[in-house]
């Protein structure tokens, strides 16, 4: 329970940090958010951990937890490990994947379609990370799949905001779908290149991805 509750003050402070409200430097107070969440100070200091892990927070030992934004550079560097892991456990999971995985991947497509439908982020990213997660467990290579869910992890809030970008939620749909019928072919170099390009945050994305930072910390 109090695990559920650590993500879901994650997450709102995820929120209020895109929203401005916390900025680049700002000390987060953890016994007046201990109040306003209405927790303990065990599942806040969770959700620091969890905003750590993330880099949106730097816990600094005897002052407390900070809010830290990324540069472009930093991002742009994450975003491109990222993009080549998954396009890794695209192109293992192509030769690997069965086909219990690949009706999960159809199911998670199917929600996140409902989702698009009523323009719902939160539910779309929900399943999205579902189905990103089966392939790297797909990839048949518990190294790289630990490796990739953990920076999957750190560039959660970042991916979540992306989806807020108008139209993005059903381009990422397009790409999903595109991504599947690699996987059914057995098409491991269209599965890396698929998972490649969706990932990857170049051109329009990035820009609107900084443009979105830049706000909340003006």
């Amino acid at each position: 329970m109090e695990q559920r509750r650590a993500d879901s003050i994650a997450e709102e402070l995820e929120e209020l940090i895109f929203a401005g409200t916390y900025r680049d430097g700002d000390r987060l107070d953890e016994m007046r958010l201990a109040e306003q969440f209405g927790v303990s100070r065990t599942p806040l200091r969770e959700a620091f951990q969890r905003l750590a892990l993330s880099g949106l927070v730097e816990l600094i030992p005897r002052r407390g937890a900070f809010v830290r934004q990324p540069g472009p550079v930093e991002l742009m560097e994450m975003f491109e490990v990222m993009a080549e892991l998954e396009a890794t456990c695209g192109r293992l999971a192509a030769m690997r994947i069965s086909d219990a995985a690949l009706d999960e991947l159809r199911s998670a497509n199917a929600n996140c379609k409902a989702a698009v439908e009523v323009q719902d982020c939160d539910a779309y990213y929900t399943e999205n990370e579902r189905f990103h997660r089966i392939i790297y467990q797909q990839s048949g290579n518990r190294f790289l799949e630990q490796e990739t869910a953990k920076l999957h992890k750190r560039l959660k809030p970042f991916r979540r905001q992306q989806l807020r970008f108008r139209g993005r939620m059903a381009q990422s749909m397009a790409e999903h779908e595109a991504i599947v019928d690699a996987l059914v072919q057995g098409d491991a170099a269209g599965a890396g290149e698929a998972l490649r390009a969706h990932v990857a945050v170049q051109g329009e994305k990035f820009h609107n991805l900084m443009a979105s930072l830049q706000s909340a910390a003006e």
